[in-house]
């Protein structure tokens, strides 16, 4: 049996790194469960040799976003209303919306508000839990 291949990009607010990294956990575990394969292309930490607040920063870092999105099959947009305040989830969703991405809008456990820009662009809204996101990557 030939496994689907997804080609994910995990947008989200490097100082919530541990909403991604349980996001990331799991689909790896999906993916060592044979439900699919899945590569990976975003950064999980800021990259120190780029400051978004300069202005090369800002376009080095738009430059990467654009390089790691346009190859992505699937965006997941982690719904924190932190996301609300972050220009550059802002950014990554633009981007995604203007490559046509399947974008899968996750609800952080416990979060009663999403913001407006996830919600209007978001293909689909899943709860924080496994099975959700699962479902959602391999039904899109």
């Amino acid at each position: 049996m030939i496994m689907a291949l997804y080609n994910v990009f995990i947008s989200h607010a490097w100082k919530y790194t541990e909403h991604y990294n349980k996001i990331v956990q799991w689909l790896n575990e999906a993916q060592a469960e044979g439900e699919f394969t899945w590569k990976n292309y975003s950064v999980p930490e800021h990259d120190p040799a780029i400051d978004p607040n300069t202005t090369v920063g800002k376009g080095k870092l738009k430059a990467a976003l654009d390089a790691q999105i346009k190859p992505a099959s699937k965006v997941i947009v982690l719904a924190g209303m932190y996301a609300a305040h972050s220009d550059w989830i802002g950014y990554e969703i633009d981007t995604a919306v203007s490559y046509e991405k399947y974008i899968i809008g996750v609800e952080p456990w416990g979060q009663e508000k999403i913001p407006v820009k996830i919600s209007s662009n978001a293909d689909v809204m899943v709860g924080w839990n496994k099975s959700s996101v699962v479902k959602a990557l391999k039904n899109s």
